[in-house]
């Protein structure tokens, strides 16, 4: 697990401080590698490239976590609206939000995740 002292100021920002990066500026927006995602603090498992899928918002969307044991939810209230907040549960990090606007036919859910919070591991 990375120290703060040692994350990038964008990766602080966000993780750290509840941010969002730019939509459209992620390194995963519209990348379509195989692998998993895994949280860009800690390490930890996150989401399979297999449950990605272009939700034209500008920010990596996935149907559903890899494993989620690894991913804790929280209303966030802030900026005068109800959302469900995405954190990693091993770290702490904020990753981004929860919505109700995915693929009806896979379960409706959009988890949309800042890019700054994932690190792809690449299949082999």
């Amino acid at each position: 697990m990375k120290k703060d002292s040692e994350l990038s100021p964008e990766l602080r920002q966000v993780a750290r401080e509840g941010g969002t990066e730019t939509p459209f500026t992620g390194k995963y927006w519209d990348s379509h590698e195989g692998g998993m995602y895994q949280c860009a603090v800690c390490n930890a498992e996150l989401f399979s490239s297999d449950t990605k899928f272009d939700s034209g918002t500008g920010w990596p969307s996935f149907v559903e976590p890899a494993n989620f044991k690894n991913i804790e939810l929280r209303e966030d209230k802030s900026l005068g609206m109800s959302r469900t907040e995405v954190l990693c549960k091993n770290c702490g990090a904020h990753l981004g939000h929860v919505f109700e606007d995915g693929p009806k036919d896979k379960g409706g859910k959009r988890y949309c995740i800042n890019s700054v919070c994932l690190e792809l591991k690449l299949d082999k």
